[in-house]
């Protein structure tokens, strides 16, 4: 009988692997539509949505904080109304521990549902606008699918 050692995905790419494909699905389409639109836009204009980028919560930012504040919180009510808090306080530790190794836990579905993406999603899209941009002159950006593809390297 073999061994069989347990996989832990890359952290780029922990996330997607472990999200239905209907939800990625829906986030390749909306960078691919973003791109679209900037194909035809001038520099300034595509270094303002890079600017933006820079700022969107990806999905690791927004499950830290609202997972600090949840124990945050129950830990407060813990301290003062009951230990029965401190229940939900270690289930969120749990699941974070959880989302670390294997890349999932309870809220990612729904965070991916409505269209958060991970780090690595946004930075793809920085990069397409870029290269769209021409900070990368040897590259060709006729085809906006192709371009995303690769730079997925699907």
């Amino acid at each position: 009988m073999k061994d069989k050692k347990r996989k832990i995905n890359p952290t780029a790419y922990r996330v997607p692997i472990k999200t239905c494909p209907h939800s990625n699905q829906m986030i390749r389409n909306q960078t691919i539509w973003n791109l679209e639109h900037y194909k035809e836009c001038s520099k300034s204009e595509i270094s303002k949505r890079i600017k933006q980028l820079n700022k969107e919560w990806d999905t690791e930012r927004i499950l830290e904080v609202s997972a600090s504040s949840l124990m945050m919180f129950c830990s407060m009510l813990g301290l003062k109304y009951s230990r029965f808090w401190f229940l939900i306080t270690g289930t969120v530790g749990l699941s974070m521990y959880q989302h670390a190794l294997t890349g999932w836990c309870p809220p990612v579905p729904l965070i991916r549902k409505i269209g958060v993406r991970t780090s690595e999603e946004i930075n793809l899209e920085k990069t397409a606008l870029k290269i769209l941009r021409g900070d990368f002159n040897n590259i060709n950006h006729t085809n906006i699918t192709d371009l995303y593809n690769v730079i997925v390297k699907q």
